[in-house]
């Protein structure tokens, strides 16, 4: 997964795709998020549980352990070792959903640029993918150290061509049970492992290599492109 994303349904459409009857405490806003083209290291609305109440928070997409200062903080962790290695240790057993609408991956089709490429659900539904962090207290707020990875898998079938890697995207029930904090640890290394939405319900399409560049925010780097 190459680090790139779109957030653009409001935050209500993705807490109704989990189907929760949780009270929401939202601090991402009730309008459309209406970002295209979300980079790594800022913020990105996340869901996640604390006790009964479902908080949606922006929380910076990037996070390391504090002795690793010496290395850039990770924006992925590998669902073969994400579980039982030292580096993710703190925060594994604090589970969230990165609810968002379609990812990007760049492919080298012999040109002078990649081609960029979006991937979404052949559905059109909102994709949740399962993510881990440090993420912000219900009684103390944000804090500096906050952050959050996605947690990704190797692709399979077709997608492969488009990158080796792609999201851990659950299902809503799996996603519900995945927040759950009564949710055992072996239990949610289970489900990251084993079920993951296949390939099959995905379809990808070249985009504008305009994407590439961050500072391009519009709707239009979403629209198939035909060079």
């Amino acid at each position: 997964m190459c680090g790139r994303l779109s957030q653009y349904r409001g935050i209500h459409d993705f807490v109704a795709a989990l189907s929760m009857p949780n009270a929401l405490a939202n601090s991402v806003g009730d309008q459309p998020i209406e970002r295209y083209n979300v980079a790594p290291t800022t913020a990105v609305a996340l869901l996640h549980l604390q006790g009964d109440l479902l908080h949606a928070d922006p929380v910076r997409w990037g996070w390391r352990p504090h002795w690793a200062k010496d290395r850039a903080a990770p924006i992925n962790a590998r669902v073969e070792k994400v579980a039982h290695g030292p580096f993710f240790r703190a925060i594994w057993p604090h589970r969230a959903i990165t609810p968002i609408d379609n990812w990007f991956e760049w492919v080298d089709e012999g040109g002078a640029k990649k081609q960029p490429y979006l991937i979404r659900r052949r559905d059109g539904a909102p994709i949740l993918c399962a993510a881990i962090g440090q993420l912000p207290d219900a009684d103390e707020g944000p804090g500096e150290h906050d952050g959050f990875v996605i947690i990704t898998a190797d692709s399979a079938g077709g997608m492969v061509d488009i990158h080796d890697r792609r999201p851990v995207v659950l299902t809503p029930d799996l996603a519900r049970e995945w927040l759950a904090p009564e949710t055992l640890q072996q239990r949610a290394e289970l489900i990251m492992l084993h079920y993951s939405e296949p390939t099959a319900i995905f379809e990808w399409f070249k985009v504008s290599k305009a994407v590439g560049n961050t500072r391009n925010e519009g709707a239009e780097l979403i629209l198939l492109c035909d060079n």
